[in-house]
């Protein structure tokens, strides 16, 4: 049951109170600021609400209604009591990072099988791809087709030869996506969709941090401009913890308003694995596709050794959703990089003293799925969405060990390693977000769960679908190979959605145990805003296997 306009304005302002302040203005006699996200009918209106109290407004987000403003908490709560206003966020934080060995000469093409496809001319020719990260570069010649550049921070469009990207994880996704430079004896493309044409955008600071009001203007931008910049596929390399129901956070509201639009979205699970229920946001939305990284152990012609990357996260979410969709090479990942970047300078081993950078993490197996999308999109523009989702899980190739069996759960490795060429000449459509609707989500009528559930001795299962439990035993480093020909019965992984009963309570009597409850009790229906502190996501690998995820340099361990 939705709760009363009254206690969900409350519960937010208790959370904003709770905050720390951002900083002071003036001398130490005036009241400090929070940096907050309002949220109301419409963004114009909530911004002359601001705007009424001598406030001035930093983000407009159209996109989900709502506007930033840094406010005292006096201001804040003159709002609460606006009728026009429904919630007021806490200004969550973000961050992107990421590491590795330098070989110029790449190979993942080849393990999602997208270099077939480049042989058959299918290359990603007009279909452009967003990319929101840390901004662009352009670092040897003309590989990239950028068509635009969007500074979600400064909220300024650059000019085509800005060079935006001081931190250079977001030009390392962009190369995986779509580096067109030809490399090897075959003269085979660097790069999944090698001419694709790329939209940059950048909400990401230097050192990989960044605002949700930063995101989500730069979401906004997106989805504004999808239509005349032919935007078909959007890449989101970056996590942070989920702190709500997916449909309450901010970020995720933003996103699903680009899924709706059409926007094929693809976001890194998280590199906070392997335990279960870690996928973070927005790779807890359920319409988009979230990706999870697998390794080839150093040994990319063999893939009797590949095995799940230990850091990548796994599902169910917290609604009972599977996640990820799939898996894709996320280990030792060689793309472009400015060797004067921020990331480069800090780690100059992981840097061939030229232009290529070597780094794990799932931000790098998202920006293969994405380069995979705008394959299958030059293949057949017709297809949606959800086709593109449907038809990426359905060919995708799981783990099974030398008797067939699974050798990982569906909750961490989804339908398996993803196969563009397979994906390409599939012939089938309706199997992905069945029983979900975006549209009712946004509006608020109906929110959705999956069938994921936690039974009384701790594993995972899903409702309806046998044999598919998880109790934490699986092995993440056995070297199950990825054969093919392996398909789930009846070719998917698992159903889909239904709608969220009332009361929030899990049908059939499944409940999770005591303890899933939000991280340290924030969550948004409680009345609590996101706490201090970053959320450090997707990248980095740090060679001596430490990890540490309140930390800047949030380094994985290097497989």
């Amino acid at each position: 049951m939705m709760e009363s306009r009254s206690s969900s304005r409350l519960a937010a302002l208790l959370g904003i109170v709770l905050v720390s302040a951002v900083g002071w203005i003036g001398s130490a006699e005036v009241e400090p600021t929070r940096s907050v996200i309002v949220q109301g009918e419409n963004g114009s209106t909530v911004g002359a609400a601001v705007r009424r109290l001598g406030a001035e407004v930093t983000h407009d987000l159209a996109i989900i209604g709502a506007v930033a403003a840094d406010l005292t908490s006096e201001q804040i709560a003159k709002l609460e009591r606006e009728p026009t206003i429904r919630r007021i966020y806490s200004n969550g934080s973000v961050s992107i990072a990421g590491s590795g060995g330098p070989d110029p000469v790449t190979v993942y093409p080849a393990q999602i099988r997208a270099d077939q496809l480049h042989a058959a001319g299918i290359t990603g020719w007009g279909v452009t791809v967003g990319v929101l990260d840390t901004g662009w570069d352009k670092m040897a010649g003309d590989q990239f087709r950028l068509l635009a550049h969007y500074d979600a921070i400064a909220d300024e469009e650059l000019t085509f030869n800005h060079r935006s990207d001081a931190n250079g994880h977001g030009s390392h996704v962009q190369s995986i996506i779509m580096n067109d430079v030809r490399t090897g004896t075959d003269d085979v493309f660097s790069g999944v969709a090698p001419e694709a044409d790329l939209v940059a955008v950048k909400a990401f600071s230097e050192d990989g941090a960044g605002s949700y009001a930063d995101v989500i203007r730069g979401l906004d931008w997106i989805v504004a401009n999808h239509a005349n910049l032919g935007i078909r596929v959007l890449n989101l390399s970056f996590s942070a913890q989920p702190m709500s129901h997916y449909w309450d956070d901010p970020l995720n509201q933003a996103v699903m308003a680009a899924w709706q639009a059409g926007i094929v979205v693809v976001a890194s699970a998280g590199n906070i694995g392997p335990e279960a229920m870690t996928i973070g946001v927005p790779g807890n939305v359920p319409y988009l596709i979230t990706v999870g990284a697998m390794s080839d152990a150093y040994t990319p012609e063999d893939d009797s050794d590949d095995y799940l990357a230990s850091f990548s996260a796994a599902g169910p979410t917290y609604e009972g959703f599977v996640k990820p969709e799939v898996v894709a090479p996320g280990g030792h990942v060689t793309a472009m990089m400015d060797k004067q970047s921020y990331i480069a300078s800090v780690h100059p081993e992981f840097h061939d003293t030229w232009r290529y950078f070597t780094m794990s993490g799932t931000s790098q197996a998202a920006a293969m799925v994405s380069g995979a999308a705008a394959l299958l999109l030059q293949a057949d523009p017709s297809l949606s969405a959800d086709d593109v989702k449907c038809r990426l899980m359905a060919s995708a190739r799981p783990a099974v060990d030398g008797g067939g069996t699974v050798a990982y759960s569906v909750f961490q490795q989804g339908a398996g390693l993803v196969d563009v060429y397979a994906a390409a000449n599939a012939e089938i459509g309706g199997c992905a977000n069945q029983g979900l609707d975006v549209h009712a989500d946004l509006a608020g009528n109906t929110h959705f769960g999956g069938r994921a559930h936690q039974a009384a001795d701790g594993s995972y299962f899903i409702d309806g679908l046998e044999g598919y439990a998880w109790d934490g035993s699986y092995s993440w480093s056995s070297g199950y190979a990825w054969p093919d020909g392996y398909a789930w019965p009846d070719g998917y992984a698992w159903p889909d959605g239904y709608a969220w009963p009332d009361g929030y309570a899990w049908p059939d009597g499944y409940a999770w145990p005591d303890g899933y409850a939000w991280p340290d009790g924030y969550a948004w229906p409680d009345g609590y805003a996101w706490p201090d502190g970053y959320a450090w996501p997707d990248g980095y690998a740090w060679p001596d296997g430490l990890t540490n995820v309140m930390a800047i340099n949030n380094w994985v361990p290097q497989e």
